[in-house]
């Protein structure tokens, strides 16, 4: 299969999502300041929401109901404000956690929901994905297998993609013991996470 449609197609799909998905944005960015906040260990499940989630908008980009979505008065709206108001809460979070020195089991990281929700509500998810899925055709005039082996692959982005994102933030927690650092770090990364969100909404 993969010989039918050539190694170059593959390797502009990869390089596309890593360039257009992979670039800062409200979900890479949150995963980024949860990771740092939290440590790789209790972000997991956040992540694994925001994962979740932009899979589901994967399969909505490629079922074509982004356009349904978008058709509904106000829809674009909607989906903005939630993500907007939900990212606000999550800067506010992040940028008020404790130093790790100083944090106990107990303390409530953000959940797998609130991920999958960010995701699902993230309106830079849809226009990267869209851009990424209609810009690079595998397999001419079969759609549905193109669809498939595109599916496929960008999932595995996906997932790759976040866990990069996780982990650049989880190797700052190292350095997060220092109570000044640590506030100093969080209200940054909470700083440009509320950034982040607004070139997303301008965009």
């Amino acid at each position: 299969m993969f010989d039918e449609m050539g190694l170059y197609p593959i390797l502009t799909l990869l390089l596309a999502s890593l360039v257009i998905m992979g670039s800062p944005g409200p979900s890479t960015i949150s995963a980024t300041a949860v990771g740092a906040a939290y440590g790789f260990r209790r972000s997991l499940g956040y992540v694994s929401g925001l994962i979740a989630g932009t899979v589901a908008v994967l399969l909505a980009v490629a079922a074509g109901v982004v356009a349904f979505l978008l058709s509904v008065p106000h829809g674009a709206l909607v989906l903005t404000a939630v993500s907007a108001t939900y990212l606000l809460y999550l800067a506010v979070k992040i940028a008020t956690a404790p130093p790790l020195a100083r944090r106990d089991d107990q303390v409530a990281a953000p959940a797998f929901f609130g991920g999958f929700l960010l995701a699902i509500a993230n309106p830079k998810a849809y226009l990267a994905i869209a851009a990424v899925f209609a810009g690079v055709s595998l397999f001419q005039d079969r759609r549905l297998l193109d669809a498939t082996v595109k599916i496929a692959l960008l999932t595995g982005m996906i997932v790759a993609i976040h866990m990069i994102w996780l982990l650049a933030g989880a190797a700052l927690s190292r350095f997060l013991q220092h109570p000044a650092i640590s506030r100093a770090v969080n209200i940054s990364l909470a700083v440009l996470l509320i950034v982040a969100m607004a070139f997303a909404v301008a965009g």
